[in-house]
């Protein structure tokens, strides 16, 4: 009979021990997964590797199209959305840029406001 007491005072024991001692584990899950929601803007894994590829396909084909400067161009994609900011020579060679970005397979839309047309012909 003593034997029982003394197995569950020891349980006991040892169960309030791990209560008190995930109590702070369980604050800072918690901290860390509010955090991680605001940095993520609710993209999952997967949208963030389609963003991304999206991103250097369209940097690539720049990269290989006559008449666009790549360097000069920046892109960034969000939600399958390309942003593109930077500095192009002409109008001309905006809506190309434009134009190629589009094509790129997943692309669901273009936002080329950010390119400015230079004074100066970039060389």
């Amino acid at each position: 009979m003593r034997t029982h007491s003394m197995i569950r005072n020891s349980l006991f024991a040892t169960g309030l021990m791990v209560a008190f001692a995930a109590a702070p584990f369980a604050q800072v899950a918690a901290q860390d997964a509010g955090s991680m929601q605001k940095s993520s803007d609710n993209q999952t894994v997967p949208d963030k590797a389609a963003d991304a590829w999206i991103t250097t396909k369209v940097k690539s084909e720049f990269g290989t199209t006559k008449g666009i400067q790549a360097t000069d161009i920046s892109v960034s994609t969000s939600d399958g959305m390309v942003t593109l900011t930077g500095n192009v020579a002409s109008a001309k060679e905006k809506m190309h840029a434009e134009r190629v970005a589009k094509q790129v397979k997943g692309v669901k839309g273009v936002d080329a406001s950010g390119l400015a047309v230079s004074a100066t012909p970039a060389q």
